[in-house]
């Protein structure tokens, strides 16, 4: 597809996979989609770059191994879409519902999540490198072996999530929780961790995990509390 065609919008349509082919076929730019909705739809193997999905319904539709290279989506509701394969460098998701989406072995170079939830979501397997969150619920997520070092980590709900293997080195927590995440082999040297919820995070994980990381005053006490031990 010639990203640099006049794009095609779309707006307030029921489409399939059929349609985007002919549309594709026909118009070769990039597509502009608001208030569509492509639910369940096979759309596996199409050339979708630069396409702006604003307001969409796209609930358990397959994009895999999809080229979705710099799409922007916003507002979207996309619960159980299927994103195996796909390549998404440098595209944007923001305010969008993708929760337990499937993310494995796609190529996320660069993507940016900003106010997405992604609850239940798996990143199995997934190229990450510039991977960001901001300010997103990622609770019950596979986030395993993702590297989130150096970065500015705000308001992420992690709770629960897999996070063996993380790499945290030398990030910052603004807010958000890590209350009974899996922790396995996740690195914290560095990190500061004193915004963070630690809740569920015995002192004997806190001393094999977070080992050379900053936390407060309160959430030692907290974290004392926790093993019944009174601090006068």
């Amino acid at each position: 597809m010639n990203a640099s065609s006049e794009a095609l919008l779309l707006s307030g349509q029921t489409l399939n996979r059929a349609d985007l082919v002919a549309l594709l076929a026909d118009r070769p730019g990039a597509l502009q989609l608001e208030h569509c909705s492509l639910d369940g739809e096979d759309l596996s193997r199409l050339d979708l770059r630069g396409a702006r999905f604003t307001s969409c319904s796209l609930a358990e539709t397959s994009f895999e191994r999809c080229d979705l290279a710099m799409t922007r989506w916003l507002a979207c509701k996309a619960r159980q879409a299927d994103f195996h394969l796909s390549d998404l460098s440098e595209a944007r998701f923001t305010a969008c519902d993708l929760n337990n989406t499937s993310w494995r072995r796609a190529q996320l170079a660069g993507v940016q999540f900003d106010e997405v939830k992604l609850t239940g979501a798996s990143f199995g397997d997934a190229r990450t490198l510039g991977l960001g969150f901001h300010a997103s619920l990622l609770v019950a997520a596979d986030l395993r072996g993702v590297s989130f070092r150096k970065q500015r980590l705000h308001q992420l709900d992690l709770s629960d999530a897999d996070l063996a293997g993380c790499d945290f080195r030398d990030s910052v927590f603004e807010g958000g929780s890590l209350r009974d995440a899996n922790l396995k082999n996740a690195r914290f040297t560095g990190a500061d961790l004193r915004s963070v919820d630690l809740g569920g995070l015995s002192l004997t994980q806190l001393a094999q995990f977070c080992k050379g990381s900053t936390i407060s005053a309160d959430q030692a006490a907290a974290l004392v509390s926790a093993l019944g031990i009174r601090v006068l």
